[in-house]
């Protein structure tokens, strides 16, 4: 359902020449998979989900969502994609019911089918109560709520969640994750990006580690845990971004050395 091959993106740079912000990366998600997209703030991780939502262009490689080329066919991609992110805005005088409505007519949903996807996810993430809140009385929690509500109203296969449960609540965090696991079971091809280990463990059916803009490690946790002999998960993440670094240094001495 999501095809990641060999993506890069660079960004000019006045001193260095050019910034590599995703070097080959490769990656695929399947129906019924939540797969973990990983690594420190400024490996790359956004920058590879904002190529499949198509808001960047790679400088090469190739993306493939549900089938379509996210650079021949953006329009197709993003109505097979519903993004959401811990900084998504609400408006605050339309109601809960309202904002669905207004994403759920922007993706063409004619009104009889419009009404029916509203009532089917205000009943799946348990919204009726809030119907008739304006944005500017919601809590982070139900904000949230509403920022998934208007992302899976057009029922699309893939489902993109980038640091969603940031700034939530204990309560909150887990009625996201319940949310995230029964889309999933739903048969959605789903990514998920955070930096909480424990969400990691919990939901993710596989994992990439990306940090400095290249995928460091691909697999299952348990596949992981066997490959480098680590039991816990969050120093086997560590562990990676270290010699990953001192990997980085000693090559950097040696081009140092030879000139």
């Amino acid at each position: 359902m999501v095809e990641a091959i060999e993506l890069t993106k660079t960004y000019p740079d006045l001193q260095r020449g050019a910034f590599v912000a995703l070097d080959r990366v490769s990656f695929v998600v399947g129906e019924g998979e939540v797969f973990g997209l990983l690594g420190p703030n400024g490996a790359g991780k956004t920058t590879a989900l904002r190529i499949l939502s198509t808001v960047l262009q790679p400088s090469s490689g190739s993306a493939r969502v549900n089938g379509f080329d996210v650079l021949t066919h953006s329009y197709e991609v993003r109505h097979s994609i519903g993004f959401v992110s811990s900084n998504t805005a609400i408006y605050d005088r339309m109601t809960a019911w309202e904002m669905v409505a207004y994403f759920g007519k922007l993706y063409g949903l004619e009104p009889p089918q419009l009404e029916e996807r509203m009532h089917r996810v205000f009943d799946q993430l348990q919204m009726h109560e809030i119907r008739d809140v304006p944005g500017a009385k919601m809590s982070t929690g139900m904000r949230q709520k509403v920022n998934i509500a208007r992302a899976i109203v057009h029922d699309p296969p893939v489902l993109v969640f980038d640091e969603a449960s940031l700034g939530l609540d204990i309560l909150a965090a887990r009625s996201l994750l319940q949310v995230i696991a029964s889309l999933r079971d739903a048969g959605k091809c789903i990514i998920f990006s955070t930096h909480i280990m424990r969400e990691v463990e919990r939901l993710c059916d596989r994992v990439g580690i990306l940090y400095r803009g290249r995928m460091l490690a691909l697999g299952t946790l348990p596949e992981l845990s066997d490959r480098y002999g680590e039991a816990d998960f969050e120093e086997l993440f560590f562990k990676l971004l270290l010699q990953a670094d001192k990997e980085r240094h000693t090559l950097d001495d040696a081009v140092m050395g030879r000139r």
